[in-house]
């Protein structure tokens, strides 16, 4: 009688893992959207300017110096950790900067 048990904590925790997964992507793809009002993709899928998916996807941009650009801004690129936590999404969730950023680069790296 335990071993079904066991089975179906199991499968609970594979599957609240998945929805978690499911929702921090769904919430980055809202940031990536409406950040600074036109999203990150009026800048960042123009061909002359960083291409995040690729970067991120050939492993040139860690989470981390993704994390920096975002808080200290780079070149062209103003800090936008502040514009990030402003998000209707971000706020609704009650995501932390952590989670945020983590969530931003999940739905980046599976577009």
């Amino acid at each position: 009688m335990k071993k079904p048990l066991v089975v179906l904590g199991i499968a609970l925790v594979a599957l609240t893992g998945n929805v978690f997964a499911d929702e921090q992507v769904e919430i980055g793809k809202k940031i990536y959207e409406r950040a600074f009002g036109r999203g990150c993709g009026t800048c960042h899928d123009i061909a002359s300017n960083p291409q995040l998916t690729a970067l991120i996807k050939a492993g040139q941009l860690d989470r981390a110096k993704f994390e920096a650009v975002l808080k200290e801004g780079k070149g062209g690129m103003p800090k936008a950790i502040e514009e990030i936590m402003k998000n209707k999404a971000v706020e609704k969730a009650g995501y932390g900067e952590d989670q945020a950023v983590d969530a931003l680069y999940k739905y980046i790296e599976s577009k």
